[in-house]
């Protein structure tokens, strides 16, 4: 099988929907081996801010010396970002030579009256695989969607589980409250492990903490009045928790910092654990973690800056940081959301900081919104928004209208911003 071959196969599972539940999963690893049994995981689970979350441990990790597997959804820049080893996206020959033995034994579970498993349910099980070739001391694990029924959820050895902000979305397969979506969330807690929780709404923390004690497991809570002397901007910010002082990150925005406390209370954890972690090396791995397209500068004068934010929670969040760093510049924006997103209350909070704003319709989902569609909801919130016929006319538009001072924010589902950025690169 070549790669391309792998890639045509990967997407052709994408005609067998995103289902819950872990039977499918369960019987494919069965017949492959079980190669999760064989590795250690830090679960991470949540609404925003799992990614960059797992950016921070598997670095430090990476930087303390073990062999560090990271598994993530979804890709941004390209495919193979979602499958790492130290920080090393998999290559493509070993992605077409896994995919060939998950693709045979899907044919035989058709073969057997089985139903085939989906595209999330392939790559999980190509990610197990491939960690168990690479002999990963640790993995660090993203759940898709939820918790209790992702396809991640089959692993049983997890160290940490960690559950970072919990907020309103994926309510048509979650839940419609929010103790619902965080009982979810908190499906991946397994008896007896190490807990850690990012600090949550009161209904959520509650499930969380129901959670931990039906299952007889230690949670501990970052604590944000612990985070002291933070400072910073764009391109470095330094804070200190705890017994640690002056810890320097490079991701900008107002809840990477809470992201990155976070991620030590899980590396404390671990330690207690028995995986060492030395102070310098935390230090160092915090210092040089990458998470792109979080709030990300990709291009100056003017300023232009990429940031996932596609639900609630992000919303709030990117107009704190808007308003922290650029209270006095003129902002324009650039939108493209997928049509299941609570995209009315995204205009709301987002739409009156800009000047202008440019709605695209985000490419190869089944899932976006019209651009016609979002710019009306826009447009009920700034007289100046209007739809572009695609990302690189988006792009010129907002280039043209742009003088050197002003700043450029593209935001949305995070699977256009990389399309984004190949518009950003032809002009």
């Amino acid at each position: 099988m070549t790669y391309e071959e792998a890639r045509a196969f990967i997407e052709e599972t994408g005609s067998c929907g995103y289902r819950l539940g872990l039977d499918c999963i369960r019987e494919m690893l069965h017949r492959l081996g079980n190669p999760q049994d064989s590795l250690r995981f830090i679960h991470i689970a949540g609404t925003n801010g799992k990614g960059s979350v797992l950016a921070y441990i598997s670095t430090v990790l990476t930087e303390a010396g073990y062999r560090v597997g990271r598994y993530s959804s979804p890709a941004i820049f390209c495919y193979e970002e979602r499958f790492q080893v130290d920080e090393k996206n998999i290559s493509r020959e070993d992605l077409a030579r896994i995919t060939a033995r998950i693709k045979k034994v899907g044919q035989e579970m058709v073969k057997d009256g089985l139903l085939h498993p989906t595209c999330f349910e392939v790559e999980t099980v190509l990610a197990f695989l491939y960690f168990w070739e690479q002999q990963c001391d640790l993995v660090v694990l993203e759940t898709g969607m939820g918790g209790l029924t992702d396809a991640t959820n089959v692993v049983e050895t997890t160290l940490v589980s960690v559950l970072t902000s919990i907020s309103m979305d994926h309510m048509g397969f979650l839940g419609d409250t929010l103790g619902e979506i965080a009982a979810m969330k908190a499906g991946i807690i397994k008896p007896k492990t190490a807990v850690v929780s990012a600090c949550q709404e009161p209904e959520a923390e509650r499930v969380i903490q129901a959670a931990c004690e039906e299952r007889s497991c230690t949670c501990r809570q970052m604590e944000p009045e612990k985070l002291q002397d933070v400072r910073g901007g764009l391109r470095k910010q330094i804070f200190s928790y705890k017994q640690y002082a002056e810890l320097e990150i490079p991701l900008a925005g107002v809840h990477q910092i809470a992201n990155a406390a976070l991620a030590l209370e899980a590396l404390e954890s671990l330690q207690e654990l028995g995986y060492p972690v030395s102070e310098e090396a935390l230090r160092r791995g915090l210092a040089r973690t990458v998470w792109k397209g979080r709030f990300t500068v990709v291009e100056e004068e003017p300023l232009l800056i990429l940031d996932g934010a596609h639900n609630r929670d992000a919303a709030d969040r990117l107009r704190e940081s808007l308003k922290l760093y650029f209270p006095d510049r003129r902002l324009i924006f650039i939108a493209g959301v997928l049509a299941d997103k609570e995209y009315e209350y995204m205009a709301s909070v987002l739409a009156p900081l800009a000047d202008r704003i440019y709605t695209v319709m985000t490419p190869d989902n089944p899932r976006a919104l019209p651009a016609e569609d979002l710019a009306r909801t826009m447009g009920k919130y700034n007289s100046h928004a209007e739809a572009a016929e695609d990302l690189k006319e988006a792009v010129k538009l907002a280039k043209e209208a742009a003088q050197k001072e002003d700043v450029i924010v593209a935001f949305g589902s995070l699977s256009y911003l990389g399309a984004l950025s190949r518009a950003l690169e032809e002009g």
